[in-house]
């Protein structure tokens, strides 16, 4: 078959990925493209909050930041390799500065100090945003920017395997989704830009078609590492949207409906005092995540309270912002905790109903669900504890590159973060990770194409493929199916609420549906097909999780970040194995887990002259 030779194939159209083409076309004359399932599809441009965060060195104000002082504060987070920390901190001004220019609106006074706010996880105010669509507006003005440039993209294309050589990158299969045909790439560097694995939880925030391609990584000799972290939080179903900041800060009233339509104002069995219960709901706005240290006491309280009237009860939960809670007329704002009524006074807030106080303090977040059919002032909101971000991912070096040589993981598929991190450092580390790629490609030695031995690779790939194609050939499209069983167990069993025996059962349920793969699996037309490599992607990647977390079971006995593991120890310290990391490997269809120290904190390495001089020799790209 034919093919087509670029030096560097991008996949993914979020803002990590036209980020790393746009960059490569800039610094160096090497051939770039951009492949894409839909330039209109993928988190970021499809995802957002009451307000989505930005995280960046502080601009404004008085706050004696710095470089090493924000690396410091990502590395804190808990297995988080040092050299990624200070890479994304020392990135952090010029790619903030690089959005700006390309018309991206975040705010800044008269002077010109683009002022910050305190999110969760952040000692300083880094925190900016462009509204409830920061990403959106990112991928935006990157996109246009990657016209401008005529940088080439390449639509309707699943990537469905990396091309090896020996353990080099030697191009990229793609299904095209209209017709059902492969098109090839012949290339010496792949950026997977693809979005966290989205694809193995029922209850997600991502959006609808999303399910990312770590599983491509995978099987092509990357590792994944902190497979056990994620972020999880409150989200509406339709549409999927983080109910975060101002959508808790107006003290919405919380209920659950049971199959025969009975209403429950669920958070009163959970607080002794109703007041307790809106202080809590309104620390939920700024605690947006879940968070284990604060599941008995704190906010995550009231994600808890969500999943067992959700999971265990099988109840569907609502936000109704229509009536003040617990049948309140009024609130008696001064029984708030000292905080939340500060905070509502000089917001300007006091007064009446959920709906009402939302539109005075964030009209734009009212505005957003109304553009998308739901109406708060008259509709109720259904909601879940939700798959928000996947802090681990593919493991990558200083310069974003996996143990393949020429493969490179950017944005939230790369797995920089740890235990935890600052609200909008995912934004942050996508814009660092792409460009810290981009350089090191651009002063990457460019091998010269050898067709003979790439036509070789390829016909035994599409060997493969087409084998595979005939496997499943049957009269109806069976994926959609085993997808859903392995979501809802994932969800039920393997989120922010983690079942110790579930975890063990399941992991070993998955390890024997990969080896049996793809029985059960048919398929009978070309959407058959497209479902049929998602649900092998999200089945590899749903086993991958489930692994590293019986084999952390295995290992830490302890309940941390992200989750709390029913019959395990609590701790209130998260420093225990705060400074390994766990990497998972698939070898000949078998997971292997290695328990490695991060990579520290580089040493200050800043006399002028030193760096100037190798600057000049090799641009410090090594």
């Amino acid at each position: 078959m034919e093919y087509i030779y670029f030096d560097t194939v991008v996949v993914g159209t979020g803002a990590a990925g036209y980020n790393a083409a746009n960059k490569i076309k800039t610094l160096c004359d090497k051939s770039v493209c951009i492949v894409t399932e839909g330039i209109f599809t993928g988190t970021s441009r499809n995802t957002g909050s009451d307000k989505q965060t930005y995280y960046k060195l502080s601009l404004g104000g008085d706050t004696e930041d710095s470089v090493r002082k924000m690396a410091t504060d990502l590395f804190s987070g808990g297995a988080v390799d040092g050299d990624n920390a200070l890479a994304e901190a020392a990135a952090s001004s010029e790619c903030f500065f690089d959005l700006v220019s390309l018309g991206v609106p975040f705010p800044k006074n008269r002077y010109g100090e683009y002022t910050g706010y305190k999110t969760d996880h952040d000692p300083y105010m880094r925190a900016t945003s462009a509204g409830p669509l920061t990403s959106k507006f990112m991928t935006e003005a990157l996109e246009k920017q990657a016209e401008k440039l005529s940088v080439p993209v390449f639509g309707e294309l699943l990537a469905v395997e990396i091309i090896k050589d020996e353990n080099s990158v030697r191009g990229l299969l793609c299904l095209n989704k209209k017709d059902g045909s492969y098109k090839a790439f012949q290339c010496n560097n792949i950026v997977l830009a693809t979005g966290g694995p989205a694809g193995i939880y029922e209850d997600t925030v991502y959006p609808e078609g999303h399910t990312g391609s770590t599983a491509l990584a995978l099987e092509a000799g990357a590792q994944l590492q902190n497979m056990t972290e994620w972020q999880y939080g409150l989200s509406s179903k339709s549409p999927k949207w983080n109910v975060s900041g101002t959508y808790m800060q107006v003290l919405p009233r919380f209920v659950s409906v049971d199959e025969t339509g009975n209403e429950y104002e669920f958070l009163k069995d959970s607080f002794q005092d109703i007041y307790a219960a809106l202080s809590t709901v309104f620390l939920k706005g700024y605690q947006w995540p879940f968070d284990s240290k604060k599941a008995e006491n704190g906010s995550s309280l009231i994600d808890l309270a969500v999943y067992n009237e959700c999971v265990n009860k099988k109840r569907k939960v609502y936000l109704d912002y229509t009536r003040n809670p617990f049948s309140l007329d009024e609130i008696d704002f001064s029984r708030l905790s000292e905080e939340a009524y500060s905070y509502l006074k000089s917001a300007d807030a006091l007064f009446g109903t959920p709906v009402d106080r939302l539109i005075k303090m964030n009209r734009p977040a009212y505005e957003l669900y109304k553009s998308k059919g739901v109406d708060l002032k008259c509709e109720k909101l259904e909601i879940a504890l939700s798959a928000q971000h996947n802090n681990g991912g593919i493991a990558v070096d200083l310069w974003w590159q996996t143990k393949t040589d020429g493969l490179f993981a950017a944005g939230e598929c790369a797995g920089t973060h740890g235990i935890s991190r600052p609200g909008g450092s995912a934004l942050n580390s996508g814009q660092a990770g792409s460009l810290r790629a981009a350089r090191y490609i651009a002063e990457k030695a460019e091998k010269a194409p050898d067709n003979e031995s790439f036509s070789f690779l390829l016909d035994e790939v599409l060997t493969r493929h087409n084998s595979f194609r005939e496997a499943i050939k049957g009269n109806r499209n069976t994926a959609s199916s085993l997808l859903k069983e392995i979501r809802t167990e994932m969800s039920a069993f393997a989120a922010a609420v983690r079942d110790v025996k579930e975890i063990k059962r399941l992991s070993e349920k998955r390890e024997e549906q990969l080896r049996l793969f793809p029985a059960e699996l048919t398929a009978a037309d070309i959407n058959g097909i497209i479902e049929a490599y998602k649900y092998k992607d999200s089945l590899i990647t749903g086993a991958a999780v489930l692994f590293a977390m019986k084999e952390y079971i295995k290992l830490a006995g302890k309940t941390r970040g992200s989750a709390v593991y029913k019959n395990f120890t609590k701790t209130e310290s998260e420093t225990e194995l705060s400074d390994k990391i766990q990497a998972v490997s698939l070898t000949d269809g078998k997971f292997s887990v290695r328990i490695r120290d991060v990579r520290p904190l580089p040493e200050d390495d800043s006399f002028f002259e030193n760096v100037w001089k190798s600057y000049r020799e090799n641009k410090n790209i090594y």
